[in-house]
């Protein structure tokens, strides 16, 4: 017993729209590198020089398509002094709120630690000390975390930089178009 369609889509007189394909060949992000060192507040500069390599080389480690080998990713580890597990994506979840925290409180302790380095005042470096005391007590391993990395010697206003000893060759104030 057969049926006659009953209405022109059955028929085949009317195109039906195609469902939407799903794309599934998209590039699924592996790390959040960048993320995490721009969190910690590390530069492109510090992070390359922590790693020993070159700034474009920490941009293309970057990169969240970037295989990285195992070993690449425990030395990024060192660099931002975050826990491996950071580093990793988890399926389009934001970080934990506990690793957010514990972010939070090793920017705070590197900054106790840069304030116990410039201190020159006694009731200063009392206060560094409790609060550093403080923050161990609320996350053990804290106490190994260094200061913020410092490159060089701070200038003052009236001295220049390494970029005022560069002679620049007469093209470069050039258009190009004589």
């Amino acid at each position: 017993m057969s049926f006659a369609p009953n209405t022109a889509v059955d028929a085949g007189l009317v195109p039906v729209p195609a469902a939407p394909v799903p794309i599934v060949n998209l590039p699924r992000p592996l790390h959040r590198i960048g993320e995490v060192r721009r969190r910690q507040g590390v530069s492109v500069r510090s992070a390359a020089r922590r790693l020993n390599t070159s700034m474009e080389q920490v941009r293309r480690h970057e990169d969240p398509q970037c295989d990285l080998s195992l070993s690449k990713l425990y030395e990024w580890q060192q660099a931002l002094e975050v826990p491996v597990a950071e580093l990793l994506v988890d399926l389009e979840s934001p970080l934990a709120e506990p690793v957010q925290t514990r972010a939070r409180l090793l920017r705070v302790m590197k900054t106790v630690r840069a304030i116990q380095e410039a201190e020159s005042h006694t009731s200063i470096g009392r206060l560094s000390m409790m609060l550093e005391q403080q923050l161990v007590e609320l996350m053990p391993e804290l106490k190994e975390v260094s200061a913020w990395h410092s490159v060089g010697q701070r200038r003052s206003h009236d001295e220049l930089g390494r970029a005022a000893d560069r002679i620049l060759p007469d093209s470069f104030f050039t258009d190009g178009g004589d």
